[in-house]
């Protein structure tokens, strides 16, 4: 049997905190504890919000905390042409339509359809796609992206559900209300997702799923707050073929308010901490681990 594969992927857009810091140590630890392998992987596909030397501030800040990772690191924004190649399979199959809504048009059209009830959700919160476009005529379409106008590649949910059929995963942690084993995959909860936008040729969703493909990671170990994005990504990877991952999502380190930390928090960022003397052995207490 090939060793199992762990992987941390962080985006450089701001710098490492405590629950990064946690989430890094247990996949490795994990690793180090089955024998298996532990990747790093950048996920700067932003390149609006992604900087280099955030990039190696989380070198740094890793090696720091004791952990090493296999080389070379694999960077997103060299693989753009694998996303394209899977958004365009995706699109073969009849999956992808584009939606031309700006996020203003898109408030105002969830408004006017919750002037009567109200507008479903997704799992974090944001309202499901409200627009029209995969109504759109080819021909209308097509005007459209030769206008130049933006654009998001969505993800036509009922087909994929009806092709992909039902799907679950395996969990060795739990999500947010305790669920763990295997838990049925309910995508159509997030709507029409985005694939890609204009601007940029992928979304975290299909990234990722490819990403753990290629580098044939078998244990995916994670926030819960990623656990019901699973979902999706059961979805993805039956659509391309491509295998499943065991999942693991881990609970969260919140802040002093009870809050998902943020990049932004500078009291809880491992280089302030790391400056002010924190130890290993600190860091270590403050996330819980022995």
């Amino acid at each position: 049997m090939p060793p199992p594969v762990f992987r941390f992927a962080p985006s450089p857009n701001g710098l490492l905190h405590l629950g990064h810091a946690f989430s890094a140590l247990l996949n490795f630890e994990l690793a180090r504890q089955t024998g298996g392998r532990f990747l790093l992987r950048i996920e700067d596909i932003d390149p609006t919000r992604c900087r280099r030397e955030f990039e190696e501030a989380i070198y740094q800040d890793l090696a720091w905390l004791g952990i090493s990772w296999e080389t070379p690191v694999r960077r997103q924004s060299e693989y753009l042409a694998d996303y394209r190649q899977a958004i365009e399979k995706l699109t073969t199959l009849g999956l992808v339509y584009p939606a031309f809504e700006s996020r203003a048009e898109m408030a105002r059209l969830v408004a006017q359809r919750e002037a009567g009830s109200p507008w479903p959700r997704d799992p974090d919160g944001a309202p499901l796609y409200p627009g029209t476009a995969r109504s759109l005529s080819s021909g209308e379409r097509t005007r459209m992206l030769e206008s130049g106008a933006p654009y998001a590649l969505r993800l036509d949910m009922a087909a994929a559900r009806a092709r992909a059929g039902e799907l679950q995963w395996s969990e060795f942690g739990q999500g947010p209300s305790g669920e763990t084993g295997i838990v049925a995959a309910r995508p159509e909860a997030w709507g029409d997702v985005i694939l890609a936008r204009k601007d940029t040729p992928t979304s975290y969703h299909l990234a990722v799923v490819l990403d753990d493909a290629v580098q044939g990671v078998t244990e995916v170990v994670r926030g819960e707050d990623l656990f019901w994005s699973t979902s999706v990504h059961r979805l993805l990877q039956q659509l391309l073929r491509l295998p499943q991952p065991t999942y693991r999502h881990h609970r969260l380190i919140l802040d002093d308010d009870g809050r998902k930390m943020s990049k932004s928090t500078q009291a809880t960022g491992l280089r302030e901490l790391r400056a002010s003397g924190t130890t290993i052995a600190e860091i270590r207490r403050l996330v819980g681990l022995p």
